[in-house]
C-alpha cells in the first residue's frame, strides 16, 4: 500500500510517499480501508517537531473507510461496515490502518466517509469544548478564536445551536464572512481590529463568560483581555505559534480568570466517552445544526502541499486527503 512517511523534522518537503506493507489487523484490531483522510493542524506540530514523534514515522490522526478485515475477538464491527476513528495512532496518512476496534466508531446512516473525516476529530474536539471543558449556556457570550477554520466552524454553528452570544475572529475579509454565514452575532479582524476592545465594545463591557483559542501567540494577550469576571481561557492550539506560559497572579488580577490547555485525548479515554463524544457530532450533523464543509481535498501522494496550504492560512473548513 501507499503511505506518507518521514524521517526528519522540517516542512511539508519531508513528507514522502513509500510503498510498504498492508497492516494486518492483530487481536482486537480492525483494518480499514481509507476512503477519506483527514488533515488536522496537529499533523503540523508532529511534521516540525513541535509535538515530537518516534522517528522514522508516518503521520495523520483521523480516517474513514469500510472495514476491510477483522481481528481475533472483534465483535464491535462486521467486515464491510463504514467506520471512522481519530486519536488512534499518528500514520493515517496511508491507503489502509489497522486500528484497535474499541477506538473506532461505526458511521450511522446518513453520514458518509467524507464527512466523517472531515467533522470526527475536529467535531469531538468541539464537543469537549462546549460541553465538558466548560458547559456553554443559552445566553452566554463566547469568543471563538479562527471561526472559519475547521474546529472554528463547528463550534461556531453549535455555540449558536446552544443559543449563546457567538464573537468571532477571523484573519481576512473572506473568512470573516464564513462566520458570519455560519450565526457568528459580531465578527472581528484579529490582525488589524484590537479584539479585546471589540469584545468589549459588543458585550456592553461585560467581557465573555469563555473563550476558545486555536491561534496560540498572537492572539494570547487580546484573549486574556477579553474575559468577564471569572472567565475561563480555553486555549487549544498553536496556529500563530505556542501561547507564552502565563503567572498565576495575573489571573487574578484580571478578575479571578481560569486558565486550561485541554487535549482531546483526555475527554475520550474510554469506549463510553468517545462513543458519546462521537454520537453528539453525529446527531448534530444530522440534525443540520452543524453544516460540514470540506473546503480542499488534495490526493494522497499531495499531502504536503495539503501542509503548505493549512500552515499558509489559506484553508477554509476541512481538509481531506483523497487515496486515488
Amino acid at each position: 500500500m501507499r503511505a506518507i512517511r518521514f524521517d526528519r523534522t522540517g516542512g511539508p518537503d519531508v513528507l514522502q510517499l513509500h510503498d510498504v506493507p498492508t497492516p494486518q489487523p492483530g487481536p482486537g484490531q480492525i483494518l480499514i480501508r481509507h476512503e477519506a483522510i483527514g488533515v488536522n493542524f496537529i499533523d503540523t506540530y508532529h511534521r516540525s517537531g513541535l509535538y515530537p514523534l518516534p522517528l522514522p514515522s508516518g503521520l495523520g490522526q483521523e480516517g474513514a473507510g469500510v472495514v476491510a478485515a477483522l481481528g481475533d475477538g472483534v465483535t464491535r464491527f462486521q467486515v464491510g461496515d463504514k467506520a471512522a476513528y481519530a486519536l488512534a495512532g499518528a500514520d493515517a496518512y496511508a491507503d489502509y490502518k489497522a486500528v484497535a476496534a474499541d477506538r473506532a466508531v461505526r458511521l450511522p446512516e446518513g453520514i458518509d466517509v467524507r464527512t466523517a473525516a472531515a467533522v470526527l476529530l475536529k467535531g469531538m474536539t468541539a464537543e469537549f469544548l462546549l460541553r465538558r471543558a466548560y458547559p456553554l449556556q443559552a445566553g452566554q457570550a463566547v469568543l471563538i478564536h479562527a471561526a472559519a477554520g475547521g474546529v472554528g466552524q463547528i463550534l461556531t454553528q453549535w455555540a449558536k445551536a446552544i443559543g449563546a452570544q457567538v464573537v468571532a475572529t477571523a484573519g481576512s475579509v473572506a473568512k470573516a464572512e464564513i462566520a458570519r454565514s455560519l450565526g457568528a452575532d459580531h465578527v472581528i479582524l484579529y490582525r488589524s481590529e484590537d479584539v479585546a476592545a471589540e469584545v468589549r465594545r459588543v458585550t456592553g463591557g461585560a467581557g465573555v463568560a469563555v473563550a476558545y483559542d486555536s491561534v496560540g501567540k498572537d492572539t494570547f494577550d487580546g484573549t486574556l483581555a477579553s474575559l468577564a469576571p471569572r472567565g475561563l481561557f480555553v486555549s487549544f492550539g498553536n496556529a500563530s505559534g505556542s501561547p507564552p506560559s502565563i503567572e498565576a497572579q495575573r489571573l487574578s488580577r484580571s478578575g479571578s480568570l481560569f486558565f486550561t490547555r485541554p487535549t482531546l485525548t483526555d475527554y475520550i479515554a474510554t469506549t463510553e466517552e468517545l462513543d458519546a463524544s462521537a454520537a453528539a457530532v453525529f446527531e448534530r450533523v444530522l440534525s443540520g445544526e452543524i453544516r460540514v464543509d470540506i473546503g480542499q481535498t488534495f490526493p494522497l501522494d499531495q499531502a504536503a502541499k495539503a501542509h503548505e496550504a493549512l500552515e499558509g492560512r489559506r484553508t477554509t473548513g476541512a481538509t481531506l486527503l483523497i487515496p486515488e
